[in-house]
């Protein structure tokens, strides 16, 4: 799955999304999403990368827990047969929840 797939995909939700944050006074209305790849989980052999496999998150912010809007992402990794681990915490000083969707990308 490529960056602009990723993007795609993302876009089914119908909400904002943005590669790893908005621009300073940019950010819309909440909820949004975005997403990185904060590091690789490569497949070594032979003194070479064997298999790329990057690590994907997406985060999704919201001002109040929100079920449907989970689903809704739930739903799009599932059909895209992306296995995720799900988290969440309540940011204070931004008031707002983080729900952190992790899954694995091979290529890319």
């Amino acid at each position: 799955m490529t960056y602009d797939e990723i993007i795609t995909m993302l876009e089914e939700a119908s909400l904002p999304v943005a590669y790893d944050h908005f621009a300073e006074g940019e950010s819309p209305d909440l909820p949004f999403l975005c997403f990185l790849f904060p590091e690789t989980d490569n497949m070594f052999a032979d003194n070479t990368v064997y298999q790329k496999i990057y690590e994907l998150n997406i985060e999704l912010y919201t001002d109040h827990k929100d079920p449907d809007v989970e689903s809704k992402i739930e739903n799009i990794l599932t059909t895209h047969e992306l296995p995720f681990k799900k988290s969440e915490i309540w940011i204070e000083d931004e008031n707002m929840y983080e729900v952190l969707y992790q899954t694995q990308i091979i290529g890319g």
